[in-house]
């Protein structure tokens, strides 16, 4: 087989071309410091690197996520932390206000001290994250949730849950339905509720009750009355949905403290009611902070007759515990997600640390690696340059 000259030339022009390409594509990487210049460079490396970086920007947008639902949550804790403390010194001013010392000029001041406590709880109820959006109105975010009307205070948001992608499986609300933590509070013991009848004239004070068969609930309405026979006061409980005399609860000789008992509740009456003195059993329903507030005012405003003052503050003061558990189970709830934010949010850093060193692994040069080639490759190409010399100067006319 015979090699031409033309061959010989051809051959070396080729070699060194691609030398000298891959030693432009070394200087490359150690001027821009990135191993893959192009996706050509190493096509299995540039597809896992765009997986990554893919995968470190969805974290990066969540972890921005978890910062915005952190904000709101931590705004909403401390907005009914503010609520907690208020509803507490609320029931000491019920507490004092049962003082047997005050006049009703005592018990309208306290009245007006309320009024004022109840125009501050609105402004927490309606406190927004700093940027317009209300904490408490569920989705309607740019809507004042609790607006005073004349029919009571009125809820104008909805119950929805705004929720955030905190993480790649996980989407946690970052609001509450102001209806759940302010409105929707079960009155009385959260079953049924008790109350004297307007008008009492005797010192009858009823208490919350407790159930004692749920089995025997009947979830209706009844009247307990007094009447005096012979000297004796006696009572007399009416199912005024059915308007029959529940069995055996007719006539009943009445003591003071003692329990009286009946289709699965009991509950007690202290003090001596005077005969055709009534009391109230219900069965629970929502009735709003802000309404316990209000009946509380009205309860220190009215003239008193009776026991009406004594049984108005223990039923107000028993409502305030029920708002006040109520916050407290939302503020426990908010607590349990800032915590798990908090525990997300290292992960989320953790994972963000390993995407960028297994990225950097990928894209960046390892400079020692990348100046030894870089050496190699100029020796190699020198070396190259000098034999293409020599052998291009043979020729047979060189003889001739």
């Amino acid at each position: 087989m015979r090699i031409s000259s033309n061959t010989i030339f051809d051959s070396n022009v080729a070699a060194m071309g691609q030398q000298q390409i891959r030693l432009m594509q070394t200087q490359q990487q150690i001027a821009s410091g990135k191993r893959l210049s192009s996706a050509s460079t190493d096509p299995v490396a540039a597809t896992r690197a765009l997986d990554i970086t893919q995968s470190d920007a969805i974290n990066n947008q969540q972890a921005s996520s978890r910062a915005a639902a952190r904000h709101t949550l931590s705004l909403a804790e401390s907005t009914l932390q503010g609520v907690t403390t208020l509803l507490q010194d609320v029931r000491t001013a019920a507490v004092y206000a049962g003082n047997g010392t005050l006049n009703s000029s005592d018990r309208a001041t306290l009245a007006t001290d309320l009024s004022g406590r109840l125009q501050e709880l609105v402004g927490l109820a309606n406190s927004t994250d700093g940027v317009g959006n209300y904490l408490f109105s569920g989705f309607q975010s740019k809507t004042q949730p609790f607006v005073d009307t004349p029919a009571g205070m009125g809820y104008f948001g909805d119950d929805g849950q705004r929720l955030a992608q905190v993480s790649a499986t996980r989407q946690m609300a970052a609001s509450d339905s102001g209806a759940d933590v302010f409105m929707r509070i079960r009155n009385g013991n959260g079953t049924f509720v008790t109350q004297a009848t307007a008008g009492n004239s005797g010192s009858g004070v009823i208490s919350a009750g407790a159930v004692v068969n749920p089995a025997a609930l009947t979830g209706n309405n009844y009247s307990i009355s007094f009447s005096m026979a012979a000297g004796v006061s006696n009572y007399s409980v009416i199912n005024t949905t059915t308007g029959l005399p529940v069995p055996g609860m007719t006539a009943q000789p009445y003591t003071s403290g003692q329990a009286i008992a009946f289709d699965g509740m009991r509950l007690d009456i202290q003090g001596a009611p005077a005969s055709g003195d009534s009391f109230a059993v219900t069965p629970s329903s929502n009735e709003s902070v802000f309404k316990t507030i209000s009946n509380l005012i009205a309860t220190l405003n009215a003239p008193v007759v009776g026991s009406n003052l004594t049984n108005g503050l223990n039923r107000g003061i028993n409502n305030l515990d029920n708002a006040l558990g109520n916050v407290l189970t939302v503020r426990a709830t908010l607590g349990l997600r800032l915590n798990e934010i908090d525990a997300l949010q290292t992960t989320g850093e953790d994972m963000g640390l390993q995407l960028k060193q297994t990225l950097s692994q990928l894209q960046d040069v390892d400079y020692n690696k990348a100046i030894s080639d870089l050496t190699q490759q100029q020796v190699t190409l020198q070396a190259a340059q000098k034999s293409f010399t020599q052998v291009a100067n043979l020729s047979l006319f060189t003889y001739l």
